[in-house]
């Protein structure tokens, strides 16, 4: 199990305007793209980019869905937390 992962995450506002990006993501537009374009965290301006966390680190929903993923270059399904509607993109691990 990874002690740390690193993520590239979008931000929106609405479940549809995630999996309306979803959608495009798996047409094969760029994660990253979407993020500077439709991200509502300031993380966007990095591609989404929220670098290597640990567990606790992050709200439970949004860190479970990135503990959960396993390939590099994956997105999950849309995810709520408090602040909205997340994609989470796994760029890195940490074992």
């Amino acid at each position: 199990m990874a002690n740390e992962v690193r993520a590239s995450h979008i931000l929106v506002k609405t479940e549809d305007e995630a999996k309306n990006l979803l959608a495009e993501i798996s047409s094969g537009k760029s994660f990253s793209e979407l993020a500077e374009e439709y991200s509502m965290c300031p993380s966007g301006a990095n591609g989404g980019d929220l670098g290597y966390f640990g567990r606790g680190m992050m709200v439970k929903p949004f860190e479970d869905a990135a503990f959960a993923l396993s390939n590099i270059g994956q997105v999950s399904e849309p995810v709520q937390t408090q602040f909205g509607w997340h994609l989470i993109q796994l760029t890195g691990k940490d074992d």
